[in-house]
């Protein structure tokens, strides 16, 4: 389960504004690398929204069934807060409804228009044009 758990007006390079709710996942125990002991996290991720700011305000508190997922993407450069230190990241943290699985988009393969017939070249007999 995902709770929504705030929102954001976000604005995008084409200046038009657009809501986007604050997701939370269920408490997770991680082990650190570093000392080996556990500590209690929890996954976070924003995803945009259609509502207008009334009803992403009457949305906080809901629960969704579904997980946030890590995704990868393209590296980004991110400060860590406490340091400052800037780090480069190659994943995101994604919404995923329940029962569905993640799916990748493929890169656009040329498509042939199969409802045309392919040419067929003028030095192929007659014969053998009728049986293609």
């Amino acid at each position: 389960m995902v709770q929504v758990v705030g929102y954001s007006i976000k604005t995008p390079k084409d200046g038009k504004p657009y809501v986007a709710l604050e997701l939370e996942g269920e408490i997770e125990m991680i082990q650190s690398q570093n000392t080996g002991r556990f500590y209690a996290t929890v996954r976070r991720c924003t995803v945009s929204s259609t509502f207008d700011e009334m009803t992403a305000e009457r949305m906080v508190g809901k629960e969704m069934a579904g997980s946030i997922e890590r995704v990868a993407c393209e590296p980004y450069d991110f400060t860590v807060r406490e340091t400052g230190e800037v780090i480069k990241i190659a994943y995101r943290w994604d919404y995923q409804p329940e029962g569905r699985r993640r799916t990748f988009a493929a890169p656009k393969a040329k498509v042939e228009d199969l409802s045309v017939p392919p040419e067929i070249p003028a030095d192929i007999p007659a014969e053998e044009q009728a049986a293609t």
